[in-house]
């Protein structure tokens, strides 16, 4: 349905890319993204990602994902089949942090992530806070149950 890469280069043998990718698909088709379109997932480590972030943002410091969209505009217009959504890059060092600080499992925090670098390729923005970001909040509620406040399932 979709043309998904997703890639552990990181030391993460416990990641689970199968249900990842069933969750990319289902959030892609959940906010209406063409079929056919392409999306990159890397799981990387604190040090690449710090490196990725430095490079790109100019911020000095890891992260738990950063989204990169596909800035050749033919998605936006629809002009292109075979559109590209974007890259994710996730760090597995502060995936593993967050999730031992919220108490949840790995692949729930990981999940999380995907999910909101996913909606932020779509367009949603949290940054100023307010409507935007209640908006962005409530897909990934709806995409993830309540995994993302702390609760257990």
């Amino acid at each position: 349905m979709y043309d998904l890469s997703l890639e552990v280069v990181a030391d993460a043998p416990d990641v689970d890319l199968d249900a990842l990718e069933e969750l990319a698909a289902r959030v892609m088709a959940g906010e209406d993204v063409p079929e056919g379109t392409g999306l990159s997932l890397v799981i990387t480590d604190d040090a690449d990602i710090r490196d990725m972030n430095d490079r790109f943002l100019g911020i000095d410091e890891p992260t738990d994902v950063l989204s990169f969209p596909d800035e050749a505009g033919d998605f936006i217009e629809g002009i292109s089949d075979e559109g590209y959504l974007g890259d994710i890059a996730i760090s597995i060092d502060t995936a593993r942090r967050q999730a031992e600080q919220i108490g949840h499992p790995l692949a729930d925090e990981l999940a999380h992530l995907f999910v909101h670098g996913i909606l932020h390729l779509c367009g949603y923005e949290h940054e100023e806070g307010g409507e935007p970001e209640a908006r962005m909040r409530a897909r990934e509620e709806h995409y993830l149950g309540a995994i993302h406040h702390g609760h257990a399932h």
